[in-house]
């Protein structure tokens, strides 16, 4: 009986290896990493943009005292889910390229997870790293802030390193970003060593020849942007905003912010404006005071929202994740203390690739850059220049939101949003609150902070 059933287990044993649904694999394939992990990531950075564009009054709340423009303690449990999803199948695609040998995936794997921990990091600020994703623990301990940086440069430098070498499993047309081109992953990634060695710029850490010393060996052209394309059956996340506002769910209403700083109120007239947001029923541009609502016209029609069909707003139109424009605007701010000229060139440089970018004519490019309020020479040129035009370039984008805290949020016009969260003291807001789900199920590890606490680049 018993040689009976040592058999009998054996074969089971056998049956079920031979049965294996080889169309259900118990581990992704790589291709199937880099497809999710590409496209994902495109989507982090639209889940991301989507809060924060109230934090910097580009978008507002119709209704009064909305939560977002009132930055409100909110829950973040699902961009919190997003962020570590992502970051597990990134870790699991590094691993099993290093198996392998597919260094080009692997460094690619690098930069991707080193671009969401820090969307992770600047909106939270310490997370769980270290000990996330071994599964040894559900309550994995919180890495530290400027720690989780080093680990980030860390890992970008790793994978310029594997992309540096020849591969013999290249990546294919699995890659949502740049169709497998090696050379543009090389440079999106010293673009992000550049982006993320710029977030220092308040501490005694900051070195701005590192960063120009990246950004040389970045983008050369908006040809090298890193974005994904949408298509009919996933449409741009930011053009679904404006068909939900179409369909009246109130969704995507541009800020006063936003409009006197391309309307001419603060510089000069942007010829950028009827392409990024849409006009009222009067065929006017008017914005909604963050925190007010709708004020005395609560109609449809009779504010700015964002609409189909513009830049950002196409149905197949890509999710920009890091631009050649912006890199120009980081070399502006890096060089400027140590080199003006360069300085100014980079700026009108980001300018003019950024409206290149949504399509704005050449003649309508030059003529807003011959304005002495865009082109006020060398010698009258100051940071306060490179942030009020970065921070048009970077419509709807989250890193905005670290500039704004970097830059103490001193915006021309800017002002604290009306019926503000109280317990903000009458200050803006420095970082996102931990979601509901890591208070529950790993509180003991959660810090104790505000939301006036600040990440530590930005002390």
């Amino acid at each position: 009986m018993v040689i009976g059933l040592m058999l009998f287990a054996s074969s089971c044993d056998d049956y079920l290896d031979i049965n294996d649904n080889p169309n259900n694999p118990t581990q992704a394939p790589l291709a199937g990493l880099m497809t999710n992990s590409t496209f994902e990531t495109a989507q982090n950075v639209f889940r991301l943009g989507n809060i924060t564009s109230n934090y910097v009054q580009y978008l507002a709340s119709p209704n009064p005292a909305g939560s977002s423009d009132t930055m409100e303690e909110s829950n973040f449990d699902n961009l919190w889910a997003n962020l570590y999803g992502v970051m597990t199948d990134l870790n699991d695609m590094i691993l099993k390229a290093e198996e392998t040998g597919a260094n080009h995936y692997q460094g690619t794997g690098q930069f991707l997870l080193a671009l969401n921990l820090a969307m992770t990091v600047d909106s939270f600020g310490d997370v769980p790293y270290s000990q996330s994703f071994n599964f040894e623990t559900i309550t994995p301990a919180y890495d530290e802030d400027n720690g989780l940086y080093a680990e980030m440069l860390s890992l970008l430098d790793k994978g310029i390193a594997n992309l540096s070498q020849e591969t013999d499993l290249p990546i294919g047309h699995d890659d949502f970003i740049y169709g497998g081109d090696a050379e543009n992953w090389m440079k999106f990634g010293n673009m992000l060593k550049a982006r993320y060695l710029n977030h220092l710029s308040g501490t005694g850490s900051y070195d701005p020849a590192a960063v120009l010393a990246a950004l040389d060996m970045g983008f050369d052209s908006n040809a090298d942007d890193a974005q994904v394309e949408y298509f009919e059956e996933e449409i741009n996340p930011w053009a679904n905003v404006a068909l939900r506002n179409e369909n009246l769910f109130l969704g995507g209403w541009i800020s006063e912010q936003f409009i006197e700083a391309t309307n001419g109120t603060f510089v000069a007239a942007d010829p950028r404006l009827p392409l990024l947001v849409g006009a009222t029923d009067d065929e006017e541009y008017i914005g909604l005071v963050n925190g007010a609502g709708r004020g005395s016209a609560p109609e449809s029609g009779a504010r700015s929202t964002l609409i189909l069909d513009q830049f950002y707003t196409t149905e197949t139109g890509p999710v920009l994740i890091a631009t050649y424009f912006e890199q120009k605007f980081i070399e502006a701010e890096a060089a400027f203390s140590i080199d003006k000229a360069r300085s100014y060139e980079a700026y009108i440089e980001g300018i003019r690739a950024h409206m290149r970018k949504v399509g704005v004519a050449e003649g309508k490019i030059q003529t807003y850059i011959n304005s002495p309020k865009v082109s006020m020479g060398e010698a009258n040129f100051t940071i306060d220049d490179i942030f009020e035009e970065k921070y048009i370039a970077m419509f709807l984008h989250p890193e905005t939101w670290v500039d704004a805290r970097r830059y103490d949020y001193q915006y021309e016009g800017f002002e604290i949003p009306e019926n503000l969260n109280p317990d903000l003291n009458g200050q803006f807001i420095r970082r996102l609150a931990y979601p509901d789900s890591e208070r529950s199920r790993n509180g003991q590890n959660v810090p104790d902070v505000t939301l006036l606490d600040r990440i530590f680049w930005d002390e």
